[in-house]
């Protein structure tokens, strides 16, 4: 008898939890980018587990679209991250009030 869904759920939670603490907490634009990650990565843990549970492939396949979207995002999230970096010289999303009209 294998490992039930129960853990799996437990540990995309706590996952998914981590993320948004630090997203909340941080004030570092790469770190809360991370956190964001941690997050998408806490409920495709979910969708795996679940869609093992219920024998179907669909939460795999959602996975797949979570996972390509959260690549385009790391892609223009970190050129965003580099752009703020040279014109103001640090991550600190502080920083990116003075960028208001």
């Amino acid at each position: 008898m294998g490992i039930g869904v129960f853990p799996y759920i437990v540990l995309s939670v706590l996952v998914f939890l981590l993320g948004a603490l630090g997203l909340m907490i941080r004030r570092n634009a790469i770190v809360m980018f991370l956190c964001l990650e941690l997050m998408l990565n806490g409920v495709n843990i979910m969708f795996v587990a679940l869609s093992r549970r219920m024998c179907s492939a669909e939460g795999q396949v959602i996975v797949l679209f979570v996972m390509a979207v959260a690549a385009a995002e790391a892609a223009i999230g970190m050129a965003v991250i580099t752009a703020f970096y040279r014109v103001r010289g640090g991550v600190d999303v502080d920083r990116a009030q003075l960028m208001k009209w």
